[in-house]
């Protein structure tokens, strides 16, 4: 299991001990940066460390929990709040707590609310992951560069060669291979149109050719393609 980064932040020290104790305990694999009594301090530590995960208490003094996420500058982390108080679980689930636990912390809630925070921090670095892979292949593509397609199951370089034609379709994208298969990607039309390279040519506001694949063009407004479909031929519309 990838480290989880983790800052636990309560103005009482035994319970802060406690739910140390218990995290290093149940999840080797959770790392805690620090452990902050003082709300104040937590701030500073949290917007400094950036952790993945913070286990917040809300009645603390001078503040609560609420009040203090309403100070960071960024709030990049997943937050599991714990606390004495069970009047606070509306509000906690307000402000898009993993979860919300209650002193004392029992290690099956526990263990279910870092279970379920792992979960979205591994989907959203994952998620975070594959951008910056999209972004940086699409700055580096040529004339004969692969089409970056995101699918329901990850991500497909095709060569451009490969691609007869694209089919926009309520929202996401069809592409048709010369093999005879289609890929639908969640891309519009649009994005795959400032991939493309000169060979290709918007026939319709729904479809973008390969030139090298057209086989005829029909007087009555479409385009035939070598595996015998028809494209409306209308540039504009």
């Amino acid at each position: 299991m990838e480290q989880i980064r983790a800052i636990l932040v309560d103005d009482e020290d035994s319970a802060l001990k406690g739910l140390k104790n218990k995290v290093e305990k149940l999840f080797p694999a959770v790392e805690i940066l620090n452990i902050y009594q003082k709300p104040e301090d937590a701030i500073v530590g949290i917007n400094s460390l950036e952790p993945d995960l913070v286990f917040l208490d809300i009645e603390m003094p001078r503040m609560t929990g609420f009040d203090l996420l309403s100070k960071l500058t960024h709030i990049n982390f997943q937050v599991i709040f714990v606390t004495a108080y069970s009047e606070y679980a509306l509000e906690a689930l307000k402000q898009s707590a993993v979860d919300y636990l209650l002193k004392p912390v029992d290690d099956i809630d526990l263990k279910t609310a870092i279970n379920k925070a792992i979960q979205i921090i591994k989907e959203k670095k994952l998620s975070e992951s594959n951008s910056n892979i999209i972004s940086l292949l699409a700055k580096t593509k040529s004339e004969n560069s692969k089409i970056i397609v995101p699918t329901s199951k990850g991500i497909s370089f095709i060569p451009q060669e490969e691609v007869m034609h694209l089919e926009g379709y309520k929202g996401y994208t069809k592409i048709h291979l010369v093999g005879g298969e289609t890929i639908i990607s969640s891309y519009n039309l649009g994005k795959f149109e400032k991939m493309m390279n000169s060979k290709f040519f918007k026939s319709h506001k729904s479809h973008i050719i390969n030139i090298d694949k057209v086989r005829q063009f029909e007087n009555e407004g479409y385009i035939i393609l070598n595996n015998n479909y028809r494209v409306p031929n209308c540039q504009g519309q």
